[in-house]
């Protein structure tokens, strides 16, 4: 069997097993989503996405989940979608919070930000790299005017993104459609303006997904994106700062955590020129970017805000972990759902612990240009 036939044989068991998995829970959200789900499929999915962690950090431990880069994170968003959009939103990213500004308000400027960055607007044909369930697709293309295609590896973020672009009446603006960013279908130079919102951290090699980024973008084009990266300030070599990486990368189905200067050499290998690059999570802002996840509440600027800080906070992890645990033993919720659930409160505690030593930020923000001379 040819390399195409293996990757079109393995979309298609993806799809069946996301129908039979999710069902028609695309059209509802959060708690309620979960318990529509598929019970024995569900199981699957647990034991598929949790048999790559063991506790192991050492080279091969490491070596053997870059290797299965792609199932690891099919399996991770089957499992946590439902979790993210009830505790989050649709916008799958962290923000820059301002005083008297709203938590909504935040998440829709850190995208409207980026799309400024880049200069993109309304006669772009636009990519969306990990495009999630089109949160920041939908915002950006409200913004700007774009069209907008998301890729995404996962079936049932697609179903959910092209259910919400029909429900919000911006199909005629946006298409979600499933794929691999480290080995993408588009034709080269496809693409005016690509970006990427805390998604290419789930690449097993960054010149991998960018050298992909590279040929779909037309020469002359932009390249922006948000990256999950370890700060200079990160050692390897130091026990408690690989044990806040690994609880980062267990608790988001990431296969490795790399450091700023290999995205950045990263970027430059495949031939980008960065004309932009500030951590966003590194100003010495009054409210920090990891506050919702801290359950600091004196940083709550709405009242609105309060359910949804309090849904991130400890208490509130702790109150939605037990009540899907009492769930999962009633037979309401998929067997692991629990186990989730703890491992999204672990993330949590290590991107907190990772934020407030400066080991970690989730928007180093790069603006790369393709060169117009690029072949």
């Amino acid at each position: 069997m040819s390399k195409q036939e293996l990757y079109d044989r393995d979309h298609a068991q993806d799809s069946q097993f996301a129908k039979a998995l999710h069902g028609d829970s695309y059209k509802k959200t959060g708690l309620s989503a979960l318990v529509a789900k598929a019970k024995n499929a569900s199981e699957v999915a647990n034991e598929g996405y949790f048999k790559h962690w063991d506790g192991g950090v050492s080279k091969d431990d490491e070596e053997k989940r870059l290797n299965d880069y792609n199932r690891l994170t099919h399996h991770y968003y089957n499992l946590v979608t439902d979790f993210y959009e009830y505790g989050w939103g649709s916008s799958f990213h962290f923000s820059r919070y301002y005083q008297g500004e709203a938590f909504r308000q935040a998440t829709a400027r850190h995208e409207h930000y980026l799309a400024h960055k880049m200069n993109i607007h309304e006669n772009m044909k636009v990519l969306d790299v990990g495009c999630g369930v089109g949160g920041p697709a939908r915002e950006i293309c409200r913004f700007t005017g774009c069209s907008i295609v998301g890729l995404n590896n996962n079936d049932y973020q697609i179903e959910r993104a092209n259910h919400y672009s029909e429900k919000y009446g911006l199909s005629d603006k946006l298409s979600f459609v499933k794929g691999d960013f480290m080995q993408m279908e588009f034709e080269p130079e496809t693409f005016d303006a690509v970006y990427a919102i805390e998604a290419t951290v789930h690449a097993p090699k960054l010149e991998g997904v960018y050298g992909e980024i590279y040929k779909v973008l037309k020469p002359g084009g932009t390249f922006g994106v948000y990256e999950w990266v370890m700060t200079d300030k990160y050692d390897e070599t130091n026990e408690e700062h690989r044990k806040i990486a690994y609880g980062i990368e267990v608790g988001d189905g990431i296969p490795k955590m790399y450091k700023n200067e290999v995205a950045r050499e990263a970027l430059k290998t495949v031939g980008f020129e960065i004309q932009y690059e500030k951590d966003l999570a590194d100003q010495d802002d009054e409210i920090p970017w990891y506050y919702p996840l801290a359950g600091e509440f004196k940083y709550v600027q709405q009242l609105s805000d309060y359910l949804a800080v309090f849904r991130t906070s400890r208490i509130g992890r702790l109150i939605t972990t037990e009540s899907v645990g009492l769930m999962e033993k009633l037979g309401l919720a998929p067997k692991g759902s629990k186990q989730v659930t703890v491992a999204l409160e672990d993330a949590a505690v290590n991107l907190v612990a990772g934020g407030k030593q400066k080991l970690f930020t989730p928007m180093m923000l790069y603006v790369c240009k393709k060169p117009l001379d690029a072949k």
